[in-house]
């Protein structure tokens, strides 16, 4: 939403006689700029009130407080004595809401102006309504900074800095694009920071810092404490197998690298992908390739850190979560094992707090703003809710299977590269044969015991080690047979074969 059509919704609403109005907005500055654009778009007097100033008419030259006001009772007390028509801005006013007091005073001075036009505007980030002002009260969300607002201070601040420190710029029309993309979702002060920094570093701008802002990213959302930042290590390379899948986001990587350049061929930056499959055949591995090959930030949203024993805070979890990977966008979400998280939505033994959650994460996967790719894995279909594998949720479902001839031999050349070990010493074709029915990490796994298992008899690595290793192994085909089975029956004809 640009911000005249925030404008026009705030005036619909003042002049449809709505005079208590929340305003989700996280950043005040900006929130008091677009209110003064307000007020004077629709003629009316403006005020703001903070706990340092009080209540200040800011319209006028003067800008005296009304005495007393830091008191936000007497700065209340005095619009409800006067009910003087106007637009009134409280700032940050999370803890004075808490007070009930106050909210029977705002209660109050909402019937007073029920009959003209005049609003008070609460601004702030998630703000807790009190129960006794949501029949009184609506809420607008602040939108995001549009493209065009972050294309706006990037010049702003090139050309300052180009004055002052003789900044030189080394980008092509295609990296600024890039740039501008990768500093979505950063309120405007946060990404002025971001950007300011990267510039004096070395007076100099550059291809290479628009890894930096990813970085500068990764601060901010540890500080968030909810999703979990992996650092982009591995590559497509290192996975074997998985030729559908592969190709499937080769072909969506453009949209990434080129977005100006999709959007202009009319493609939208893709939803996401839900993986299912047998436990250690490359699914997580996949999600860090991805983001290698993209070149995008990897978030961890750990279901397991999802819900907590106090009332309203898996809530507060989720939400944090879904804010903090939008302000990261463009972003690759990954979702391990979603199905731990939305198992329980048909119980009632949490007192409906799954359902409520997995409402949430419905309506935001549908209606998400920023450009975030969800990669979900999942091991057991069966515990996943029939609504979250509906048409339309992903852009696509894989399986992946156990690995097929070739790429068992692919599997243990890559790990025996790994560990510098000449694959030509090794009976290839013989362990390959053997493993069949191996996942990709049970054949990791026999490369590292009989690693250990050589070095603890002073020689080097053989095939006879690895095959020793693979009598001593029971896979998952045969102690999970029947549990795969069905995970097969199931994906045929639903989900795309990765492999």
């Amino acid at each position: 939403m640009a911000n005249k059509d925030i404008l026009h919704e705030l005036d619909v609403l003042i002049r449809s006689r709505y005079s208590l109005i929340f305003l989700d907005a996280k950043e005040e500055n900006r929130a008091e700029a677009l209110l003064k654009l307000l007020a004077d778009h629709m003629n009316m007097p403006f005020f703001t009130w903070s706990l340092s100033k009080g209540l200040v008419r800011e319209d006028l030259d003067s800008g005296a407080p009304v005495y007393n006001s830091q008191d936000i009772m007497i700065a209340l007390g005095h619009i409800e004595s006067s009910l003087f028509p106007a637009i009134y801005h409280f700032k940050n006013i999370e803890k004075q809401l808490k007070d009930e007091n106050v909210a029977e005073k705002l209660k109050n001075i909402s019937n007073g102006f029920a009959k003209q036009d005049a609003a008070l505007i609460m601004t702030g980030s998630s703000i807790e309504i009190p129960e006794q002002l949501k029949l009184h009260s609506t809420v607008v969300h602040m939108p995001d900074p549009t493209i065009d607002e972050y294309r706006e201070l990037f010049f702003h601040i090139v050309r300052d800095l180009r004055f002052k420190n003789n900044l030189e710029v080394e980008l092509s029309t295609q990296q600024e694009s890039q740039l501008l993309n990768n500093i979505k979702g950063l309120t405007l002060t946060e990404a002025e920071k971001i950007l300011t920094k990267i510039m004096i570093v070395d007076n100099k701008l550059s291809a290479e810092d628009i890894r930096d802002i990813v970085g500068a990213k990764k601060e901010i959302i540890e500080k968030e404490g909810v999703l979990e930042y992996y650092p982009v290590e591995e590559s497509m390379d290192g996975i074997a197998g998985l030729a559908n899948l592969k190709e499937w986001l080769e072909k969506r990587k453009n949209i990434i690298t080129k977005p100006d350049d999709a959007k202009k061929f009319g493609l939208d930056f893709p939803k996401g992908i839900l993986v299912l499959g047998v436990p250690g055949c490359g699914k997580s591995l996949c999600a860090k390739a991805v983001a290698m090959e993209w070149g995008l930030p990897l978030l961890k949203f750990d279901t397991a850190n999802l819900y907590n024993k106090y009332i309203g805070e898996t809530e507060k979890n989720l939400k944090k979560a879904i804010e903090t990977s939008e302000k990261m966008s463009p972003v690759i979400l990954w979702i391990d094992e979603i199905e731990k998280a939305f198992s329980s939505v048909s119980s009632d033994h949490d007192g409906g707090v799954s359902t409520r959650i997995f409402g949430t994460f419905l309506s935001w996967m549908q209606d998400r703003k920023g450009d975030v790719f969800i990669f979900a894995t999942a091991n057991d279909v069966s515990k996943l809710p029939p609504e979250f594998l509906r048409k339309g949720r992903f852009d696509e479902i894989f399986f992946v299977d156990l690995p097929a001839t070739e790429s068992r031999k692919t599997i243990f050349e890559i790990h025996l590269q790994k560990r510098e070990k000449n694959c030509g010493d090794f009976d290839l074709e013989l362990l390959t044969t053997l493993t069949e029915g191996f996942t990709g990490s049970e054949i990791e796994q026999l490369v590292v015991s009989g690693l250990y298992t050589a070095f603890s008899s002073g020689c080097e690595l053989t095939t006879d080690i690895l095959i020793d290793e693979i009598k001593k192994t029971a896979p998952l085909s045969v102690t999970m047979a029947e549990r795969i089975d069905n995970l097969r029956n199931w994906a045929e004809g639903r989900a795309v074969r990765a492999n």
